[in-house]
């Protein structure tokens, strides 16, 4: 990785458990770069792991503090930057997946170049890019989609990462969000980037490959949500998939920060998504169901899992529950 590790992760004071997975997924797929979290007071959500302030997070070796947390337009809130100053001021890098820019506030980032260290603004970091040209090229790939943001399309598309490595297949997942490109080390945060090169940048992404690897590219937002259709839509189009993979929260009431906005039903999302693929992938097809159950017992959750399997005929699974080996031998089979 090109941001210097372990890292220190900063939750702030948030109190919804969403908000912070950035730092969350850093922690679950990168334990061994995670030092310890950091809270500010009135902050409720926590990782588990050792609670540390930048003086000891420092002595025990962490090199960058992580802004873990995201909010509604990306921002930095005025009294987080104090923890930023005291970090640099320590000597640490410091990383943040916000649309708010570091290195363009003058006062931090004179302070880091006094300190000889490093502001990276994950959201901004990418190649020169052209716009989408839909060609066809070699290679698979498979796209997460979801009927809203926030359903787990990150998580499903490394776990199912996984999955294929260990049943003998060529599997790269590709960062679409500033969570993934901390954990993967590279990628490009799609929602930053122009409309028009949306697309372009899902190509860059997932360039043509041999026939037998798989890109597993991580899906934004959804076609249904009315602030990021937009960059759902650029990101089909681009990523070219032979395979979608639908993501979804058991029993969520409403579209995520949106109260007035009714969720989607799962048979309207499936249509939409493929008939919007196929403007640039004709034969795609519905790999399977990746369903956040967390809110239900097991046995509702296996209830739930089980209808939708029998209606769709195809896998479904809470890939944090019941693994997603399922899905993975489907593409092996299939693919």
């Amino acid at each position: 990785m090109i941001i210097p590790q372990p890292y220190l992760l900063f939750l702030g004071d948030v109190t919804d458990p969403l908000a912070a997975k950035t730092a969350r997924g850093i922690s679950v797929w990168r334990p061994e770069q995670c030092i310890g979290e950091m809270r500010l007071p009135g902050g409720t959500v926590s990782l588990g792991l050792d609670e540390l302030d930048i003086a000891t997070a420092r002595a025990r070796g962490a090199q960058t503090l992580v802004l873990g947390t995201a909010n509604a337009g990306g921002f930095l809130p005025e009294h987080w930057k104090g923890t930023v100053r005291a970090a640099i001021e320590a000597g640490m890098n410091v990383a943040s997946g916000l649309h708010y820019r570091l290195a363009d506030d003058a006062e931090l980032s004179a302070l880091a170049a006094e300190k000889g260290v490093e502001l990276f603004d994950i959201r901004h970091m990418r190649p020169e890019l052209q716009v989408g040209s839909g060609k066809k090229r070699s290679g698979k790939r498979l796209l997460t989609v979801g009927t809203d943001c926030s359903v787990g399309k990150m998580y499903t598309s490394l776990a199912l990462e996984a999955a294929m490595r260990e049943i003998g297949l060529k599997a790269d997942f590709r960062a679409t969000g500033q969570t993934g490109i901390l954990v993967a080390g590279e990628g490009i945060a799609i929602d930053a980037v122009i409309a028009d090169f949306i697309a372009g940048a899902a190509e860059y992404l997932s360039p043509a490959n041999e026939d037998d690897h798989w890109d597993i590219v991580e899906g934004q937002g959804s076609l249904f949500h009315p602030s990021y259709a937009g960059v759902s839509t650029g990101l089909i189009h681009g990523a070219q998939p032979q395979w979608l993979l639908m993501c979804h929260e058991m029993g969520r009431p409403h579209m995520r920060h949106l109260p007035h906005q009714p969720m989607v039903s799962l048979e309207e999302c499936v249509e939409a998504n493929m008939r919007v693929a196929k403007v640039t992938s004709e034969r795609v097809e519905l790999a399977g169901f990746a369903i956040n159950s967390s809110n239900y017992g097991e046995q509702e959750a296996r209830d739930y899992l089980a209808t939708i399997s029998a209606q769709f005929g195809v896998p479904a699974t809470d890939p944090v529950r019941f693994g997603i080996a399922d899905i993975a031998l489907r593409l092996k089979e299939h693919g």
